[in-house]
């Protein structure tokens, strides 16, 4: 049975879970107790990796850009601290990502402010943030689009915007290569709007688009979130995950549950409305394509399952995580069974494997056999395709019955 690494990364846990319309409800923890919910949470067997933005771990002055360089500060003494705390508990790093939304200088883009100081002081933190992931021996680093995005299409200098995300990604991987950092790819997570009206990478396909005209496509891939970032403009995250393994980019993925055409919800994984027969898809299609990544998590506790208070802030939290994998757990588990379900593989073998010596033929294209072939248009005309009886014993599988 498949069991696929899981990674709970530090903005999910640390999140205290406030909203446009009401503040947060649980204190608030500092990356050492974030740290501690983590490593005991990798103690019981539920995690095996972690991740982080910078800022979720240490704070950033842009007064000084290399402050993790200096032993003798305040970042540098937290960072050898997480590192030990991670060390002890076996927890490896997934990935870092440059936080580049959240500081007010870059309210009008990071990598694609129009201001050149700007952008030079996104690229100061993106090498502070892969000297950090170095240091905490992460496999990735993350760009997340963030806020470089758009409101209004007339403020936009279409001419270089996008190659300014290309400068962006270049000097990332031109930085971990001149270093001989031990970071061994990025990737591009996503999303089509929120925090800006509009996303310049908008979808996993606008992703893979702009890696191929990278200076390393090699080094970079994707990962996106099933049903939340592509679900968000009611585009199916199948046909993402599907078109990334395919293309060999799909270094790993990011988790939670949303309800599509809506905001972000970040809802906990199969928790609420929708999602439970997209999410099982997604991991029956992985087990037939054979991919194994790490399935890391994106959401956080539901508003209403928080509460004041210090003792709930660490319970709260542990709960969360056990929430999570056990919920994931439950969609592998049956994803697994249904590419067993030998009804399930018949019918889906009736669909798409009928074989005919053309097939060969279209893949070599050889267009003389191809033309030359008299094909019985009214039989396969009249032949239903039964996608209907195919999907009723998905739900019979997915119901249990």
């Amino acid at each position: 049975m498949t069991k696929r690494k899981i990674s709970m990364p530090f903005w999910c846990v640390s999140n205290p879970v406030g909203d446009p319309f009401g503040p947060a409800v649980m204190e608030r923890l500092t990356s050492l107790e974030v740290c501690e919910i983590l490593c005991d949470a990798k103690k019981q067997g539920l995690i095996d990796y972690t991740s982080a933005h910078d800022d979720d771990l240490v704070p950033w002055d842009a007064a000084h850009p290399e402050d993790d360089l200096d032993e003798s500060s305040a970042t540098f003494k937290t960072l050898q601290e997480l590192k030990t705390k991670l060390h002890a508990a076996g927890l490896s790093i997934n990935m870092i990502s440059c936080n580049l939304h959240a500081n007010t200088v870059f309210r009008n883009g990071g990598l694609t402010n129009p201001d050149p100081e700007i952008r030079a002081l996104a690229a100061q933190k993106v090498m502070r943030n892969i000297r950090i992931a170095h240091f905490l021996k992460a496999e990735y680093i993350t760009y997340w689009v963030a806020r470089d995005g758009f409101e209004c299409q007339f403020s936009i200098p279409w001419d270089r915007c996008y190659k300014y995300i290309e400068n962006g990604l270049n000097l990332a991987t031109r930085y971990i290569k001149q270093n001989n950092f031990c970071i061994k790819g990025g990737t591009i997570e996503s999303k089509p709007n929120e925090p800006r009206g509009e996303m310049f990478l908008a979808t996993t396909g606008h992703a893979l688009g702009l890696i191929s005209r990278l200076e390393d496509p090699d080094f970079w891939g994707v990962n996106p979130e099933i049903l939340q970032h592509e679900g968000m403009t009611n585009l199916s995250a199948i046909n993402a995950i599907g078109m990334a393994i395919n293309a060999g980019k799909l270094y790993f993925i990011h988790l939670g549950n949303q309800k599509p055409g809506q905001f972000d919800n970040d809802s906990p994984v199969m928790t609420g409305m929708d999602g439970v027969k997209e999410l099982v898809g997604v991991l029956w299609m992985m087990k037939k394509l054979n991919w194994n990544g790490i399935i890391e998590f994106d959401n956080h506790v539901l508003r209403t399952d928080t509460a004041p208070g210090k003792k709930n802030a660490i319970k709260i939290r542990k709960d969360f995580i056990k929430h999570n994998v056990e919920s994931y757990r439950l969609a592998e588990t049956k994803a697994d069974q249904m590419a067993e379900n030998s009804m399930l593989n018949k019918l889906f073998s009736e669909i798409c494997d009928r074989q005919s010596p053309l097939a060969s033929a279209l893949e070599n294209y050889d267009f003389d056999t191809i033309a030359s072939s008299k094909i019985d248009y009214d039989t396969l005309n009249t032949t239903p395709v039964k996608i209907a009886q195919l999907d009723y014993e998905v739900n019979k599988a997915l119901l249990g019955l």
